[in-house]
Formats: C-alpha cells, structure tokens, sequence
C-alpha cells in the first residue's frame, strides 16, 4: 500500500494492493474533459477549452501511461501550445517528486499539485496530469481520456487534423483497447506485483496468449485496426518499448521477448521510427525507476546496464 503523508495517500503509478495475491488497480481522480470550446465532455464532464500555453502536463518518462500523453503532444504538433514538467524517476517515500522544483509553484513533491487543486484530497497521486495554469485545477489524471482530449482539441489552433480516433473505426479500436489492456497493458503489473504464484502464473499466462493473439494479427494487418495507426496502436507501444528493458526480467515476464517474436518487433521498431516518438522514449529514466523504485522486488535497487536494443535499424513491414 502507499504511505500516509500529511494526511495524503501517496501511491505510485501502479496501485499495489491486493486481492488473493493478485494485483488491483484503482481509478483515477479527476476526470474533466478538455475541448476545443470547452463544452462538456462526452459524458457530461465539466468542460475547458483549448488554449495555448494555458495548459501543463505532469509526466513520468519512465510511466507508459504517462507516455501516452508525451506521444500524443508530439504527434498533434501541440509542444509549442503545451508545457511538460517530467518528475524524478525515483519514486520513494513521499511518492513523485521533482529534482528541482517545478516551474509553477516550486513545489517538491506531486502530491503538493494535488492538495493544491483539492485541499481535502486524500486518493492517489499519479501521472499524467493535465493542469490547468488559469483555474489552478487538475482536468484530468486519466491517461486514456487525456490522449482523446489531445486528439482533437486543439486541432483549430494547430491546424493539425490527424485522427487517431476516427469515428468509422472507433468499435475496432475499443475492442482491441478492451483486450490490450487488462492483459497486456495491466498484464505485466499483474506479473510483477502478483504475491501467490497462482496469481502470477494466471497472468503470465494471459500475458503471453494475448501476445501470440496480436503477433498472429500483425501477420496480416499493417496496424491493429488496418492500415491507420490509431490510439490502439500507441497504448499498445507503451508497453512493448518497455518490455525487453524491464518486463522481461523485472516483472517476471520472461517467456519470450518481444525482439522474439516475428511481427510484433517489426511493428514496435515501425511506431519507434515515426517522427517525434523516439524522443519520448528515454530508457535510463525507465529502467531507473523500474529496479531502483521497486524495493518490495528489488531490495538492492540495482539497475542493469542492458539491454541492448535494435530498434533503428530497418523494421521491415510490408503488410
């Protein structure tokens, strides 16, 4: 479990407790939705509009989910209109902190950002965070919605209309999303953080099906949903890109790698090699935070010095 500190729950991105040894993750807190005129979102969510510069982002290098966001701010041409604060990579008693302090309010640690935007704020504190500069709040530490947010709301203000969430394929991209996530995304922490080892050998074995299902898939199919790379795609290459370097050996997820298998390798090294993603990607900050944050499953916090990794070369997909 977390740590009580000044009357805050401090829990890493991953929630580690328990239920007959096998690991449950919660929800996130806030859940506001930012739109192009901040109308509500499509749930009835308290609304924002988009603005440049009016926004911050609070990320991990080292959280996939967190990564998410990175790549979308990328991808939608959105670095110039948003700003990043990136917390240290060792996660340890007071939870995120930042190396130096972040750039508006000086604060130390991410829980500050937190009871800032609800003084009587006692739930976890995660990344990613969207804040909001104006309003002094948090729009959203839900991952999954900020990247859909992302997806379309500045699109007058940046002129870039790419969509990775196009309405004619979104039933596509929700079902391969509803079956990457709690087995391959969530997957690995279900590996990692299991406590029995009838929970963890229930999902390894999930794991490494779901993987053989999206390797056989990859065959014939360029991207999850056909020939567009779409949201699916990028919550999926969270995961891969930090599979070989950590999953494998820290996590317990060791049956084969993803260099391993025949289509999934070439389709990671694809999605590495689009522009802008590469950089989003920093495997020191990954791995550091992975075996030296850890303790429960690396008490000496000893980073490896490898992997290497062959993800420039030529990926060689012609499907």
């Amino acid at each position: 479990m977390g740590k009580l500190i000044q009357g805050v729950w401090h829990d890493v991105w991953y929630e580690t407790k328990s239920q007959n040894g096998k690991f449950v993750r919660e929800d996130a807190g806030f859940r506001h939705w930012l739109t192009a005129d901040g109308t509500s979102g499509p749930e009835g969510q308290q609304g924002f509009p988009a603005e440049s510069g009016r926004y911050h982002l609070y990320v991990s290098l080292a959280c996939p989910w967190a990564h998410r966001t990175l790549i979308f701010r990328q991808l939608k041409g959105l670095v110039e209109h948003i700003g990043v604060t990136v917390v240290d990579p060792d996660m340890l008693e007071h939870g995120w902190a930042f190396t130096e302090p972040e750039p508006l309010y000086g604060f130390e640690f991410m829980h500050q950002l937190y009871t800032k935007a609800k003084p009587d704020y006692t739930g976890r504190v995660t990344v990613p965070v969207l804040w909001d500069k104006q309003t002094q709040t948090i729009v959203s530490n839900e991952s999954s919605e900020i990247i859909r947010m992302l997806n379309t709301a500045f699109n007058a203000i940046t002129g870039n209309h790419d969509d990775y969430y196009p309405l004619v394929l979104q039933p596509e991209i929700e079902r391969w999303n509803d079956f990457i996530y709690p087995n391959i995304n969530n997957g690995v922490y279900r590996c990692g953080f299991a406590t029995t080892q009838a929970a963890y050998e229930s999902a390894f074995s999930e794991l490494f099906s779901a993987l053989d299902t999206v390797d056989t898939h990859l065959a014939s199919s360029r991207y999850l949903t056909g020939d567009q790379v779409t949201e699916a795609d990028w919550r999926l290459f969270t995961t891969l890109i930090r599979f070989d370097a950590v999953y494998v050996g820290h996590f317990k997820c060791n049956q084969q790698r993803i260099a391993d298998y025949p289509n999934l390798q070439g389709y990671l090294k694809e999605l590495y090699q689009i522009p802008g993603v590469a950089e989003t990607v920093d495997f020191e900050q990954i791995k550091r935070h992975y075996y030296f944050s850890h303790q429960m499953i690396n008490p000496t916090g000893v980073v490896p010095a490898g992997p290497a990794l062959d993800l420039d070369s030529p990926h060689g997909r012609d499907v």
